[in-house]
């Protein structure tokens, strides 16, 4: 398939790299200068199959998919949709990796074809993690978001279909609660930047990074699974509920995270961290994919 990619920055990078690793033609666009160089620089697969233009049209008009990667700006949205559904073919599946706009939203600059607009929404980096969040809007047609579907999964995705719409979708929303306690424990000098991060990563996001919260809780249970759990630890997490934060990004908290990271951090290299994280990224999801179940 030829896919069109439509801005070319961290996210729209790494879909390339992850197009191009399954034999996709790639056509990808960006207006900023220097856009083509910084693109190849960051792509790690065989680029023989990609081209770039500055013409969105003429990227687009060929294209049997379209992964859009612009800023999260409802007006500058708005001038790429309206200039993708204008240039696009007709039956093309419109996507937009944005991690918080709405498709109804987003849909509102296409005059002609808005059944075709969605969101698929990517975790970063898009050509490691498997899940990808596809949102229909209000005018999306089925068949659009079975396309999405089936093309994602075709990349070796896990697309998840949101049954509403809802601003961050489903999985910035589970963060955003996380990071608002722990923000809150920092907030209220409870635990440190660097203990938060210890605590998650050594503690439940090990078993996170195998199952969802609600299998993790199930499996907690014993032989009485998830109906055992609620029934005896339902009651006390109702309290914890009642007792989290409600914390404001003051300049006082925002220099609090900002200073416990630099801490944290001191000595080393966050280019280094960053390979790091990804090969250990790249280990899980191997031995993941080598299991029945997970």
């Amino acid at each position: 398939m030829r896919i069109a990619v439509v801005g070319t920055g961290v996210i729209g990078a790494s879909w390339t790299t992850l197009f191009l690793r399954y034999g996709h033609e790639v056509v990808a666009t960006d207006p900023a200068p220097g856009a083509e160089a910084r693109l190849r620089a960051a792509v790690t697969a065989d680029q023989s199959r990609l081209t770039f233009t500055a013409d969105l049209a003429e990227a687009v008009a060929d294209a049997g998919f379209v992964q859009e990667n612009g800023p999260e700006r409802p007006d500058l949205k708005d001038e790429v949709f309206a200039a993708l559904d204008a240039a696009a073919p007709p039956g093309t599946v419109l996507a937009s990796s944005s991690s918080g706009l709405l498709p109804s939203r987003i849909q509102r600059a296409c005059a002609a074809h808005p059944e075709r607009v969605l969101v698929g929404h990517p975790f970063n980096p898009p050509h490691l993690i498997p899940l990808v969040e596809v949102v229909p809007g209000e005018r999306t047609d089925e068949a659009a978001v079975e396309a999405a579907m089936r093309f994602y999964r075709g990349l070796g995705r896990r697309p998840i279909r949101l049954r509403q719409e809802l601003p961050g979708h489903v999985a910035n929303r589970l963060q955003a609660a996380l990071w608002r306690e722990a923000y809150s424990l920092v907030d209220r000098g409870a635990a440190s930047v660097a203990d938060i991060d210890t605590a998650v990563a050594h503690g439940p996001g090990l078993r996170w990074a195998l199952l969802g919260p609600f299998l993790n809780q199930h499996l907690s249970g014993g032989a009485g699974g998830i109906a055992h759990v609620l029934e005896h630890l339902g009651p006390p997490m109702e309290e914890w509920w009642a007792d989290l934060g409600s914390p404001r990004l003051t300049p006082e908290l925002t220099d609090k995270i900002t200073q416990g990271v630099a801490e944290e951090l001191a000595g080393t290299a966050e280019a280094g961290l960053v390979a790091e994280r990804d090969a250990l990224l790249a280990l899980l999801l191997d031995a993941k994919n080598r299991t029945d179940h997970l």
